[in-house]
């Protein structure tokens, strides 16, 4: 997202690195990694990270922000998720799923392809060019990105809205009012979210360390 700030800790750079490791030995053309994990996880942080630690070897990764692709404008999707019943419309079918995986069938095969990207300033959809033949590595990131297609890592993190519920109370970036319809959001995500646990081959605890999925 333009505008977005990124609050990168210590925990995230030590967790890019061991992913990074990860990577590099089983690394093959036009690799696509996915992050998934709630609101708050730190899924563009470690994205960003792994994203700006490949550079150093040579490798030119990009990041995909599905939260980019909701079928509903930003500042129409509030009102609707209230209108419709959170716990009927919040989940995987929020996301234009047809053009993330149109994005990354351009990635896959080296097209110049045109991106959504919201401008957290203004709250108005742009469109972004990339040329994906200059790109080697895809890095997908969203509440819900190990759902895509053809992702050859999936990453996991295991941190909940409960444990980050400081950060949503006094999170800098300001993206939501947080009110009771925010908290009802959290949690239906959180449902949602979990359900994509068993896809995933890297786990990131609430610690922030890295295991092997079983």
């Amino acid at each position: 997202m333009l505008g977005d700030i990124l609050l990168i800790q210590e925990k995230h750079k030590k967790a890019g690195k061991i992913i990074i490791k990860k990577i590099l030995p089983n690394k093959k053309d036009k690799f696509i990694v996915a992050i998934s994990g709630e609101s708050g996880s730190g899924k563009t942080e470690l994205a960003h990270v792994i994203a700006k630690g490949l550079r150093k070897h040579g490798i030119f990764a990009k990041p995909l922000h599905t939260d980019n692709y909701y079928k509903t404008h930003p500042l129409e999707r509030r009102e609707w998720r209230a209108k419709h019943g959170i716990e009927n419309v919040v989940g995987y079918n929020e996301y234009d799923w047809k053009a993330i995986q149109k994005n990354i069938d351009d990635f896959k095969n080296n097209r110049v392809s045109e991106m959504p990207c919201v401008d957290l300033v203004t709250e108005q959809v742009d469109r972004l060019t990339t040329d994906f033949s200059q790109v080697d590595m895809l890095i997908v990131d969203g509440l819900y990105a190990i759902k895509a297609e053809h992702i050859d890592l999936r990453i996991f993190i295991e941190l909940t809205y409960l444990e980050t519920k400081e950060k949503h109370s006094k999170d800098a970036r300001g993206k939501e009012v947080m009110d009771e319809v925010r908290w009802a959001t959290l949690e239906q995500e959180h449902k949602m979210v979990q359900l994509l646990k068993p896809m995933a081959d890297l786990l990131i605890t609430k610690g922030y360390e890295i295991t092997i999925a079983k």
